[in-house]
């Protein structure tokens, strides 16, 4: 009788697991467009925002901790940073703790670009949730965020790669 059960639970799960999947890839695809065709007005990619995101709100990284933090690679983060920097928005700058290493920070243009690029993704957001219960979309945001931890759990970014575990 458990193995009875323990299959409906399984096929239960992957049902929902299935639905998930579906529905989360759904919502990237949109949230991708969306983004790209918000964020580009601004004269940088989705990848570059992302980084200007991470260095304003994490402080100057180096290349290996950028890259996990964007679950990219550290050639292609190199690439990012370097397109940030021509565009004045980034910059390289020698790690005080290591003379050996360096450190990437965004500059204030960066910071001021980052600021207005979150207010109009914020505004669009409002729109999009203003006609839901406010219990809603309390719910809503911790589920995601919930998600996006386990899944980002099951990542391994050391070294400066992305790599399922």
């Amino acid at each position: 009788m458990t193995t009875t059960r323990s299959r409906r639970s399984d096929a239960t799960l992957e049902a929902h697991a299935r639905e998930l999947r579906d529905a989360l890839s759904g919502l990237i695809r949109v949230y991708g467009f969306r983004d790209r065709d918000r964020i580009c007005c601004h004269d940088v990619s989705v990848r570059q925002s992302e980084a200007l995101d991470a260095l304003v709100e994490r402080g100057p990284l180096s290349i290996n901790d950028l890259a996990a933090a964007l679950f990219l690679d550290k050639s292609t983060t190199s690439r990012v940073v370097n397109a940030l920097e021509k565009k004045g928005y980034a910059e390289r700058r020698e790690n005080p703790a290591s003379g050996r290493s360096i450190l990437v920070q965004a500059t204030r243009a960066g910071a001021a670009l980052k600021r207005r690029i979150e207010r109009e993704l914020l505004e669009q957001e409002m729109r999009l949730l203003e006609d839901f219960d406010p219990s809603v979309r309390e719910a809503a945001a911790r589920l995601v965020a919930r998600l996006a931890n386990a899944a980002a759990a099951r990542v391994d970014t050391s070294n400066g790669t992305c790599c399922s575990i």
